[in-house]
């Protein structure tokens, strides 16, 4: 009798651990190993950086990490391009696409619209592990003879078409493909699983204008995913072809090592569209999620409704149907028609409209807020600093006569690190200090947070401030010295300061990671509402239930967003300054979201 006990014990830590199908477990499954992706690519960064700061030293990380990538601790040239190639294909498919979405897209979807799980539970589990699978070969690709993939996260061709034009084109670039092709099915899936939920899982009287900004941002990140991660598998499978097979899709007229290739007719422009047709696309599957979960933070911790909820709604549109039109403004300078260039450079600067919306929204929802500033708060606020800043450089490089100077030059990696990663980064901390509780019933340590906040935004912006006065003084990137060019000499001082902040900003990181795993396991337990917010995830007991809720699910009479509302006489229409969105209309009270 015991043995038959234990064997359906074991069976279920299997199902609850490990192949979960309930969308809590799977959307910490999917934040741990986002973090853990991001932390390795977090330390390749910390290398290459060593590198760019002090040019042929010996260092005894590089030594202690590379091993033998790295004769003496001296850092070679073709396993640098390996790790910046690696550090932004793991940081933004692996960490920011992964740890945004599958993250919160899981926990919060289900628990925002009122419904006992996702549409598919078994999709999702099938999504998690297309993805572990998928950051298994991509890990793999590093351990392999020759090294991993060389020819920067775009991968190129022909470099990385043709196995024999640098050691990191052959079999680590095909673990890469591999890798990828998978990553994108686990994308699809859960994409898929993510709009069926959202558009028919709605608890009664949940309709769309009353769902809370997090829940638009995710659903029309999964319909951008729908729409371009199938172009990036084409990319791929074509280059598989390509590598493999002796197709000559992007391959034409190549002479190497002084043979001529029997290529012809292909064009390598033609990577270039089809990657960045996702490529861009994939900057706002990154960012929306971020934007939406500051939103809720913004509003919750200003106890104030979000400013202009339909404009909202409106601009997260209209920024998805600009994304999938702007592309190819990362090809100014492949020789593309001049009247082509003026049309992407019109439809970037337009999409400059929707996000400057967004931006005025919140910053006008914070203004004359009670504002509480919890680490969630402080990074949302963080966010929206990123986003201006780092859009703003943007409008330059959007503009086809002034890219052509600043193009592949340190600026690019200045305005899109700080757009793009930094903003994701920081929503994506803001989100797990927030629903921290909600993921394991306990609370974070606010002090360590606030070191780990105030230490990142400072480095951060350190790193990449700098970078655009390199950029403009026409440092290329992806150069692993520029102690060749006397030119650059003044810029080594520059350098230098980049990679300390950067040292210094790693770890800070480990803060975060003590204060993680620490309050998951022994931080002070969680309220039911600790924020004292009115989304419907609050409404559910803090310990994780299969089905979310009780009896019952909730109905919903309001839209998330009354806070502090009051009466003709001033007086909390509620008694407190929220209201549950569970809570009926009173007889003259307005619903904010119709």
């Amino acid at each position: 009798m015991s043995a038959t006990h234990h064997h359906h014990e074991e069976q279920d830590f299997l199902f609850k651990y490990i192949f979960s199908q309930d969308h809590k477990m799977i959307s910490k499954q999917f934040l741990i190993t986002g973090f853990l992706m991001g932390f390795i690519g977090m330390v390749m960064s910390t290398l290459f950086r060593l590198q760019l700061g002090f040019p042929g030293e010996s260092f005894w990380a590089i030594d202690f990490f590379l091993g033998s990538w790295a004769e003496n601790g001296v850092m070679a040239p073709d396993k640098y391009l390996a790790l910046v190639t690696m550090h932004g294909t793991i940081m933004v498919f692996f960490l920011l696409t992964a740890g945004l979405s599958g993250t919160f897209s899981n926990l919060l979807i289900p628990l925002q619209i009122g419904a006992r799980d996702m549409a598919s539970g078994f999709l999702n589990m099938l999504s998690y592990w297309f993805f572990f699978v998928s950051t298994i070969i991509m890990l793999i690709s590093l351990g392999v003879e020759g090294g991993s993939a060389s020819a920067g996260w775009t991968i190129y061709p022909p470099l990385s078409a043709l196995p024999q034009a640098i050691p990191g084109s052959g079999l680590g670039m095909t673990l890469w493909l591999v890798a990828m092709a998978i990553f994108i099915a686990s994308s699809l899936l859960g994409s898929l699983n993510y709009i069926v939920t959202i558009l028919n899982l709605r608890t009664k009287g949940m309709t769309m204008t009353r769902l809370p900004l997090t829940i638009w941002a995710f659903l029309v990140t999964a319909i951008l995913g729908v729409l371009s991660f199938p172009v990036l598998l084409s990319a791929a499978l074509l280059l598989i072809f390509d590598r493999s097979f002796g197709t000559s899709f992007y391959l034409s007229d190549i002479y190497i090592g002084g043979q001529v290739l029997e290529h012809s007719g292909g064009s390598p422009i033609l990577f270039e569209h089809l990657f960045w047709f996702l490529g861009h696309p994939e900057v706002y599957i990154v960012l929306l999620p971020a934007l939406g979960i500051t939103s809720e933070i913004v509003s919750t911790m200003s106890r104030k409704p979000i400013f202009g909820y339909r404009a909202m709604v409106t601009s997260i549109l209209a920024i998805a149907f600009l994304s999938v039109i702007v592309w190819g403004h990362h090809m100014f300078v492949t020789g593309m028609n001049p009247f082509l260039g003026a049309v992407f450079t019109f439809t970037t600067l337009l999409i400059a409209i929707p996000s400057a919306v967004k931006v005025f929204n919140y910053i006008t929802t914070l203004w004359k807020g009670n504002i509480i500033f919890s680490p969630a708060m402080l990074f949302s606020i963080g966010l929206v600093s990123t986003f201006i800043s780092g859009g703003v450089t943007g409008l330059i490089l959007g503009d086809s006569a002034l890219d052509i100077n600043i193009h592949d030059t340190y600026f690019v990696v200045g305005h899109f690190h700080i757009v793009m990663g930094l903003s994701a980064i920081f929503g994506m901390f803001a989100g797990v200090y927030h629903w921290f509780p909600k993921m394991f019933g306990r609370m974070m340590n606010n002090t360590i947070g606030f070191f780990h906040f105030w230490i990142t935004i400072v480095c951060a912006y350190g790193v990449f401030f700098p970078m655009h006065f390199l950029g403009l003084a026409g440092v290329p990137r992806r150069y692993y010295t520029n102690s060749e060019f006397p030119l650059f000499d003044n810029m080594l001082d520059i350098n230098e300061l980049v990679t300390w902040f950067a040292i210094v900003a790693a770890f800070a990181q480990l803060l975060f990671v003590f204060n993680f795993f620490y309050s998951a396991l022994r931080g002070p337990r969680s309220s039911q509402n600790p924020w004292r917010a009115n989304s419907l995830e609050w409404t559910a007991p803090v310990e994780h239930i299969h089905g979310n809720w009780p009896g019952e699910i909730p109905e919903v009479h309001r839209w998330a967003y009354d806070y502090s509302k009051v009466d003709e006489n001033g007086e909390y229409v509620s008694g407190e300054d929220f209201i549950s969105q569970v809570v009926p209309l009173g007889p003259n009270e307005k619903d904010g979201g119709h």
